[in-house]
């Protein structure tokens, strides 16, 4: 990421997540410990595609326009690179779905929450038409980006992740596993990228 460190830090949970993720809490327990300037905002998203981007985008509106970066995992990470091209920012992206319109067609009807598993909601048949409307076109400037891919990963294909973050500066993980649960091990290349390091 070019230039200073962030100011502001937004971070998007996968498909199923929350802000409970291990991931995101990970990183806003070292940001309270060693950066407690930098705002942070993990919002719960709402499965509708549409209702989860109109959320953020109100979350942000009092952003700077520089000064911000985005991170996201997951659907989160396809969301992220929704408002990295929006805005301009600085987005990283960890085992980000590429088509999750094709991908999540299958998961239509009522889910459990991954760490509520006794909160259910439904996502709709409509949500994937969100999706579709949501995609983005080719990135507009792929050094903008980083992104730590899994060739371990169980749920997405780690040759398309590369494909469509290609120029971005990549992070490719030999086995791992979709929840990156060797995060720590992956967390001073983030820092580095966010120009966080020590």
């Amino acid at each position: 990421m070019p230039g200073a460190a962030p100011t502001h830090l937004l971070y998007l949970h996968g498909f199923r997540s929350s802000p409970q993720s291990f991931k995101a809490q990970r990183l806003q327990g070292w940001l309270a410990a060693h950066r407690p300037e930098i705002r942070w905002w993990c919002p719960q998203l709402p499965p509708s595609p549409r209702a989860a981007i109109d959320l953020v985008e109100q979350g942000i509106a009092d952003w700077p326009a520089h000064g911000a970066a985005v991170l996201g995992s997951s659907l989160g990470g396809f969301y992220a690179t929704v408002i990295a091209e929006r805005h301009g920012w600085p987005a990283l992206v960890m085992n980000p779905a590429v088509d999750p319109a094709r991908d999540l067609a299958q998961y239509v009807g009522e889910q459990s929450a991954f760490h509520s598993p006794q909160d259910r909601f439904f996502f709709r048949a409509e949500f994937v038409q969100e999706l579709r409307a949501l995609t983005p076109g080719a990135l507009t400037d792929p050094g903008r980006y980083a992104a730590v891919i899994a060739k371990g990963d169980e749920l997405l294909d780690w040759r398309e992740m590369s494909a469509r973050y290609a120029g971005a500066r990549l992070r490719l993980l030999a086995g791992s596993d979709h929840a990156l649960s060797d995060f720590d091990d992956h967390l001073p290349f983030i820092l580095d990228f966010l120009n966080l390091s020590d």
